[in-house]
Order: C-alpha cells, then sequence, then structure tokens
C-alpha cells in the first residue's frame, strides 16, 4: 500500500513509473517484431551503437538536453543499423558476426569518447556516463514527455504500416513478387525499431536496452500465435516490467531503476516459459504425460483385445503377468488396468484376472481400424 501510495502521490516514482511505462509499451511493440524477424540481438547492437552518438552530440552542442543526445543516439544508432545490413547483403560475413562487429567498433569508439569527454577539467560532461547502465530517478516531466511524444511516433508508424511490416515479417519473398518495395519497408522497420530503443537509454542504459526490447516480446510469444495479439501482448509485458521496476527500485534503497525493470521483464519471461497454455513448460509436461498414459492405455486395451481373440470370450481372464509381460514391463499393466475400468473398457474378475469388455472391445477395434488407415495413408 505504501508503494501505491508513493505512486500516485510521490512526484519522482509517479514520473519514473510514467517514462518507464511508456518506454516499456514503445519498445515491447517493436520488439515484436524483431523477435518474430529473428533479429533480437540488432537491438544489442543498436543500444552498444548509440553510445558515440550521445557523446558526440554532447560535444557539437554542449547541450545535455534528453532531446538533443537522443538525437545523437539515434543517429548513430541507425547508422549502425545501416552498415550492419550493408555487411550482411554485400560481403560473405554471417549476420550475427555483422552484429558483433557493429557493436564491438560502436561501442569502443564510444567509450573513448566518453572517456575523452570525462576527461575535460570542466564539470559540464557530468552525467553522461548513465547512459552506460541508464539511470530512471533522473527522469523528470520533460524527459517523460520525450519518450512519449518519440515512442508515440514509434508506435503510430507501426499502425501506418502494419499491413507491410507484417508481410515483410513473414514472407518477404512473396513481398517483393507483388511488387512491395522490400528494402525500403525493411530500413523502414529498422528505423522505427532503432527510435523506440533510443528512447530508452536514459533509463535502461546502452547495456541492458536489448532486453527490453526482446524480453516483453519472447514471454508474448509463448502465449499466442496471432502477430496482433503478440504485439499487443509484448506493450503490455513491457509496461508492466517499466511500471514494476520502478516501483522496485522505488522500494529498495541503492536499487538502480534500469536493472530492476529488466529483472521484472526477466520475471514475466519465466512465468510464461513456465505457464504459459500450449507452450509452457508445465503445461508441456503435463501434456506429454497425458499422451504416455494414454498411449500405454491403448496398448495394454489392445492386449486385451489379441487375447480375446485368442479366446473368443469376454469373461476369459487374464493375469495382470501376461499384460506386463506384453507391454512395458513388470507394473506397466497395473497402472493402467484400473484407468481402462473407470472408462469402462476392462473390468477385473474375481480371481484378480483382467477381462476386456464389449465397450471396450469396440474401442480396440476402432483403435485398430484408425491405426491401420493411418499406415496406408
Amino acid at each position: 500500500m505504501d508503494l501505491l501510495h508513493d505512486l500516485l502521490f510521490d512526484y519522482t516514482l509517479r514520473t519514473v513509473a510514467l517514462g518507464t511505462a511508456a518506454l516499456g509499451l514503445a519498445s515491447g511493440a517493436l520488439g515484436a517484431f524483431a523477435v518474430l524477424r529473428r533479429q533480437s540481438l540488432l537491438g544489442d547492437a543498436v543500444s552498444h551503437a548509440a553510445l558515440p552518438g550521445i557523446v558526440l552530440a554532447f560535444l557539437l552542442t554542449g547541450s545535455k538536453e534528453l532531446i538533443v543526445l537522443v538525437a545523437g543516439a539515434f543517429a548513430s544508432g541507425w547508422l549502425g543499423s545501416v552498415f550492419v545490413s550493408q555487411i550482411r547483403t554485400r560481403s560473405r560475413v554471417p549476420g550475427d558476426s555483422a552484429l558483433g562487429i557493429v557493436l564491438a567498433v560502436f561501442f569502443g569508439f564510444g567509450l573513448v569518447l566518453l572517456t575523452y569527454v570525462q576527461g575535460r577539467p570542466d564539470a559540464a560532461q557530468a552525467g553522461l556516463d548513465r547512459f552506460l547502465f541508464g539511470q530512471a530517478a533522473t527522469l523528470v516531466a520533460g524527459d517523460v514527455l520525450v519518450i512519449v511524444i518519440l515512442g508515440g511516433v514509434a508506435l503510430a508508424a507501426l499502425l501506418l504500416f502494419w499491413k507491410e511490416f507484417k508481410l515483410l515479417s513473414f514472407d518477404p519473398e512473396f513481398g517483393a513478387s507483388l511488387g512491395f518495395p522490400i528494402g525500403r519497408l525493411d530500413l523502414a522497420l529498422t528505423t522505427v525499431l532503432v527510435l523506440a530503443i533510443v528512447i530508452g537509454l536514459q533509463a535502461v542504459g546502452v547495456v541492458l536496452m536489448a532486453a527490453l526490447v526482446v524480453a516483453p516480446a519472447a514471454a508474448a510469444r509463448q502465449w499466442t500465435d496471432s502477430l496482433g495479439t503478440m504485439v499487443w501482448l509484448s506493450a503490455l509485458f513491457g509496461a508492466v516490467s517499466g511500471v514494476l521496476g520502478a516501483l522496485w527500485s522505488g522500494g529498495t534503497a541503492g536499487l538502480p531503476t534500469g536493472p530492476a525493470i529488466v529483472l521484472a521483464a526477466t520475471g514475466i519471461v519465466t512465468l510464461s516459459l513456465l505457464f504459459a497454455p500450449r507452450r509452457g513448460l508445465v503445461w508441456t509436461t503435463w501434456r506429454r504425460s497425458r499422451q504416455r498414459g494414454r498411449i500405454r492405455a491403448d496398448t495394454v486395451l489392445a492386449d486385451l483385445y489379441a487375447l480375446y481373440r485368442q479366446h473368443g470370450s469376454l469373461d476369459h481372464g487374464h493375469s495382470v503377468a501376461v499384460l506386463d509381460a506384453m507391454s512395458d514391463g513388470p507394473g506397466g499393466a497395473a497402472r493402467v488396468l484400473p484407468v481402462l475400468a473407470e472408462e469402462g473398457w476392462a473390468r477385473p474378475l474375481p480371481d484378480r484376472s483382467w477381462a476386456i469388455t464389449g465397450e471396450g472391445l469396440r474401442r480396440a477395434e476402432d483403435l485398430l481400424a484408425r491405426l491401420g488407415r493411418a499406415e496406408n495413408e
């Protein structure tokens, strides 16, 4: 309750929560396309490539206003993404190697510039190092307004070119055959993604920003097969991660907001990997267990049917040992027979043997008929 009260009435916490929520909303929505296009590491490369642009923007203007530094970060990050694309298409260097080259070169250059700036005798450069790991507590209302406006521009572009970006993500060859400018669309989507990344560098930092792009989308992918649902879920998970990280950081002394946001996003990913329907590990384990149990039950039922065919009587019982020998070893049939009895497909006899029922007979004949049709196909 204290955190909720602070969120509503504490100016700093409310400002940070609004800024990180807007950031998570934009980066989560755009991150869905990066994940679907298997370009998750592009966010890492762009965020690191933005560092020299931040420092150069400060050197050229002498201003530490967020809009100025974001403009420099955008130019540098966009240039880095173009270099990655050109290396991929004009050389034999693999895509992951191209990302690594651009990340290392741009980030190294940025660190050199940052070291130079910090070594200057004046104090005007103080605070630029916050872009390495983020410092959301320094956000003010003007910074939040910049994040909201630029994030809104990124989301508006996403909605405006929704069909084109969808085609680009799933079947660019088909899109090219229809006459769509796939190269330009790829550049446009990359540009929007770069914009969504650079607006969060002050809050999360160049080192961790890629996680806020990838994690919400990875979590959303576990819950749905629909692109639209995935994008909105990813945006929601990103916004929730931002708010939870801000609350956690606000309630814990000495905990930076950026890492807290990333850890909150990681928690959402973990829950999604475990409990998401159809794809979650818990769901998958339960489903496979049911499938194995169904296969064992069908196998024992088929064995009872085969024994019935030999003896020709529904009252002729067969011992558990015989059924074990025919199935998967000791104990296999004993676990399955009560299940068959519950379904009405088998029944125990007074001498502790088991016999197939009329209903089980029809079930077994249906299973064998379907198996025969499947083999013929």
